[in-house]
């Protein structure tokens, strides 16, 4: 807990009070509408879904197996916590009706120590029949849904290939949060073509929405995606922040997100070696460090 916002772990305290609670990642093969034509090819411009997936969700195949993989993993440091099922990789609310992804996320929910969920899905990708089905679910355990917004400029949306509007977004927030639905959102600092005022645009309306967290990090030109072509052949318009440079632009977020609204990260961590640029070599609480330091300075 500090003073200057709320972090994650304080903000999971209002649902598990006096409980350390870790997230599992769980890969069920969801894919992505703007992958496989539906919407679009390619993907997004800067996505390589590897490089957030953790090595367990491709060592075993099943829900359950994922997640007791998972403990065992997190229980050689943390021995004595409760677990959220956090379906990570590409679209979880894609490609399957409500009633196979609530047998999903009922499995999830049935292993021993999950106490919620967190979904992560693309704002054009919840149909009414999956909110309703979300709903319900978390009337018996938390469900925290995980949006892909990354910017409210729509300009950018259809540079990076996004493959929806500003205005699906929106729409996104308001019907889940309307269905009583935890709503965090995802966003990115520095697409091409954005300064740190078009961020602070974005922020600011973001926490004009029901939303109760954000999820930040600064754009990384990942190997092996679109981005990573277009910037070898100079074809996309984009300065990679330093570190001071995102710690002000970080301070101002701070600055400007209420205290109601959690600030999850500000750091993405993909593998070092699928990283381009730009190569800063600072783990998380590094630059949360850093990044308290200089609130300090601004007192």
């Amino acid at each position: 807990m500090n003073q200057w916002y709320t972090d994650y772990a304080e903000y999971l305290q209002r649902f598990f009070p006096g409980v350390k609670v870790q997230k599992i990642s769980v890969n069920i093969g969801a894919g992505c509408p703007n992958r496989d034509g539906t919407i679009g090819h390619g993907g997004c411009i800067y996505c390589n879904n590897t490089s957030f997936t953790p090595s367990y969700c491709f060592d075993v195949k099943g829900v359950s197996e994922q997640l007791e993989a998972g403990k065992r993993f997190f229980a050689r440091k943390y021995p004595a916590m409760q677990y959220l099922a956090y379906f990570q990789s590409y679209t979880n609310t894609y490609r399957m009706d409500a009633a196979e992804l609530e047998r999903i996320y009922r499995e999830a929910l049935s292993t021993k120590g999950v106490v919620g969920l967190i979904i992560g899905t693309r704002p054009d990708c919840i149909p009414p029949e999956v909110v309703e089905m979300l709903s319900r679910l978390n009337q018996e355990r938390p469900v925290f849904v995980e949006l892909g917004v990354e910017t409210l400029c729509d300009e950018t949306l259809r540079l990076i290939n996004r493959g929806h509007d500003s205005d699906r977004s929106r729409e996104a927030i308001r019907t889940l949060a309307a269905a009583g639905l935890h709503v965090g959102v995802h966003l990115i600092a520095g697409l091409p073509g954005e300064d740190e005022e078009r961020v602070m645009q974005t922020v600011s309306e973001i926490c004009s929405l029901p939303v109760e967290s954000i999820k930040l990090h600064h754009l990384q030109v990942l190997r092996d995606t679109p981005l990573h072509h277009m910037w070898v052949e100079k074809s996309v318009n984009i300065t990679p922040y330093d570190p001071e440079r995102y710690l002000e632009l970080c301070r101002r977020i701070v600055k400007t997100v209420p205290r109601h609204i959690a600030i999850e990260r500000f750091l993405a961590s993909a593998p070092p070696a699928l990283v381009v640029a730009p190569k800063w070599g600072l783990k998380n609480y590094e630059f949360t460090n850093l990044l308290i330091n200089k609130l300090k300075e601004h007192e």
